[in-house]
Formats: structure tokens, C-alpha cells, sequence
């Protein structure tokens, strides 16, 4: 029996609904992922990719899997056991990336912070006089909080400095090599209005000239994955693992519409679009949670009211209006919505449905 398509408002914290030309894509025809035409495809994404993550590195492209497993490849390829990581943890995926950092035998110095505040670089700077690497979510998902990558860069000194770039790419300027990102990962299904699958990857020759020869992650090696993504397009190309070329083909057109649009008017357009939803949600009485100053446009997280039951009010937009929104993470699970704006839902219209939404759910779930 067929079943019936399900349109959703994909509103919460990713992934966000994509853009059309991004969707039109998936049903191009199919090419080998050694067909030279596909090759020359790859080349044009990862040229897109260096224009989103504001850098020349030669290794930018697109990871075949989703943007943990972009965590995974940067610090299994950066940490030898023993190796000190400085990781800089103010949300969920700090906190993840001490789990991945610890897995691959690194000593991890956590510098914690409140969840809802920004990364103090002094901190960091502090809390370990030589660590191999240090490492900070750019726009932290869970949270909602925006941190300042340039100031990690400036006191990184001799360490690599590990970025997460998931929820801001595509929606908010990236500038890898001005801000000293030695490696960054993200992911196709936020701002950058593709379907989950892919993780934009860049790493600098810097980082590269000292990764571990022998990762323990055999699909994830650099090295390896660098003599697959350059080369020339007439068989001068390593195999090294089926790529999907369906995905690529949707990343291309989704990069080929940001950039069609320009990343500084993307850029305002995820600004006009978080400012409305955040003064509207204010308008209504609601708090919201990240501190002021530091509010990503395209992630808000607003404190849920005393006395309303956050689950019923996810369910009653789901079932009443097909609109997905995001509850908190781990003690803030109950008490925070998230809220996405990414991608084409960055828009006037988006922001009316969800104010108008939301004030009914809450007033009847």
C-alpha cells in the first residue's frame, strides 16, 4: 500500500527543509564516481566549498557521511595518544567532541561554560601552556550561542585549531584562513539547504604535514581521501570508496543557489529572519535562553513557559500545522524550544507561520 508523502515545516535544529534546486537534483541521472564528468563535478563543489569556508585549502570537499562523522575524521586524523586537546565545551557538541577526542587517546582539558554563553578565549589560552590542538563549536546547536573563532585562532599558537562549523556555514560568514580553522568540519543539512549525508571538510596544509600517518579510521584518512578528491579528471584519481554521487549532485545545486544569491545576501536574509522570529517570540511574553549578544539568527532557543508541557506543544504543531521544532538537550530538555530558520526557511513568511503557530499551540496543547 502506498503511503501518503508527508510535507513538513522542518523548523527545529536540522534538518532544515531544503532548497528545491537541491531536491531537483537528487533525480538527475546517475554518474560513476570515477566518470570524469563526475570528477569534474566534485571539482566544482569543493571550488564552492573554499568560497563558503573563506579558504584556499587544497583539501576541501565533501565528506561521504553526515557532519559527525566530519567530527570523527578531524580529531582521529589530529591526535596521536597522549596528545593534549584543549576543547572548549559550552553545549552538546563540545561535549561530543571530548568523547571523540578521548576515544582516539587524547588527554582532554575541557574549559566548560555555562550552557547559553560563548567561548571565553582567554580561558582556553590558560588551560594548558602547549596542547596539540584546541577545538570549539563556531554556532553550538544546541544552545543557540554564537562564539568567536578569530579570538581561539589569535592565542592557538603552535596547537591546530579544530572548528565545527555545522549550524553556520552556508547562513553566516565562515572566514577558515582569516580566523586560523586548520580543520573544519560542517554539515549539508542547515544553512547550506541540502539533505543530510554529506560533511563539508576543509584542512590546511599545516594540519595536514602533522596528521597521524595511520589513522585508526580507515574510511576517514586524509591521505587517503586526498589522493581520491585531487588529481586530473582523466583517470589520475585514486579509488578509495564509492561516493555518493546522487548527494553531490543535490550539494552542487545547493551551493550553485547560495552563490547565485551571494553569501552576503544569504547572510541578511538569515539575519532579518532570526531578528523577527526572536522579537516576535519576545512580543509574546516568551525568554529567550542565549544570552543576549551572542543569539545565532538561525537557531533561536526560547525558554518554554512555566506551566506549559514543551512535548504537547511539539506534538500539536506536528499533527495541526506539519511544523517540526526542536525541544533542548540533556537537563534543558523540557524547558527550551529550538527553533531553525536555516536554509530556504530563512524567510518573512516562515517567521508569521511559526509566531502564529506557536501562540496556538501553546494556548490549546
Amino acid at each position: 500500500m502506498t503511503q501518503p508523502v508527508l510535507q513538513r515545516q522542518l523548523f527545529g535544529p536540522g534538518p532544515s527543509n531544503p532548497y528545491p534546486e537541491a531536491t531537483a537534483a537528487l533525480g538527475l541521472p546517475l554518474l560513476g564516481h570515477l566518470d570524469p564528468a563526475f570528477i569534474a563535478r566534485m571539482d566544482r563543489v569543493c571550488d564552492s566549498l573554499r568560497i563558503l569556508w573563506g579558504t584556499s585549502n587544497a583539501r576541501t570537499l565533501p565528506l561521504s557521511a553526515t557532519g559527525s562523522a566530519g567530527m570523527e575524521a578531524a580529531f582521529v586524523n589530529t591526535i596521536n595518544p597522549g596528545d593534549v586537546a584543549v576543547i572548549a565545551v559550552n553545549g552538546l557538541f563540545g561535549e561530543r567532541m571530548c568523547e571523540v577526542a578521548s576515544r582516539v587517546g587524547a588527554e582532554v582539558v575541557r574549559v566548560d561554560h555555562d550552557y547559553g554563553t560563548p567561548v571565553d578565549a582567554q580561558r582556553v589560552a590558560e588551560a594548558h601552556p602547549n596542547p596539540t590542538v584546541i577545538a570549539a563549536v563556531h554556532a553550538e546547536t544546541s544552545t543557540g550561542v554564537l562564539s568567536d573563532i578569530a579570538a581561539l585562532g589569535a592565542i592557538k599558537g603552535d596547537a591546530l585549531l579544530i572548528t565545527d562549523a555545522v549550524t553556520s556555514i552556508g547562513g553566516m560568514p565562515v572566514h577558515a584562513d582569516d580566523w586560523g580553522i586548520d580543520v573544519g568540519y560542517a554539515g549539508t543539512q542547515k544553512c547550506i539547504g541540502v539533505a543530510p549525508g554529506l560533511a563539508p571538510f576543509t584542512i590546511s596544509d599545516r594540519a595536514f604535514e602533522r596528521r597521524v600517518q595511520k589513522p585508526q579510521s580507515w574510511y576517514l584518512d586524509l591521505g587517503l581521501l586526498g589522493g581520491y578528491t585531487t588529481g586530473s579528471t582523466g583517470g589520475g584519481r585514486t579509488y578509495h570508496h564509492t561516493a555518493p554521487v546522487a548527494m553531490v549532485a543535490s550539494l552542487e545545486a545547493g551551493l550553485d543557489r547560495i552563490l547565485s544569491e551571494g553569501l552576503d545576501s544569504v547572510t541578511a536574509r538569515h539575519q532579518s529572519a532570526g531578528s523577527a522570529l526572536q522579537d516576535g517570540l519576545q512580543e509574546m511574553g516568551l525568554e529567550l535562553f542565549a544570552a543576549e549578544g551572542y543569539r545565532l539568527p538561525q537557531l533561536t532557543t526560547v525558554k518554554v513557559p512555566e506551566h506549559v508541557d514543551s512535548a504537547k506543544v511539539r506534538g500539536y504543531l506536528l499533527e495541526r500545522f506539519n511544523i517540526e521544532i526542536g525541544g533542548g538537550v540533556g537537563q534543558y530538555a523540557n524547558t527550551v524550544w529550538r527553533i531553525g530558520l536555516m536554509g530556504p526557511n530563512a524567510n518573512p513568511a516562515s517567521v508569521a507561520l511559526l509566531l502564529a503557530a506557536l501562540k496556538e499551540a501553546i494556548d490549546k496543547a
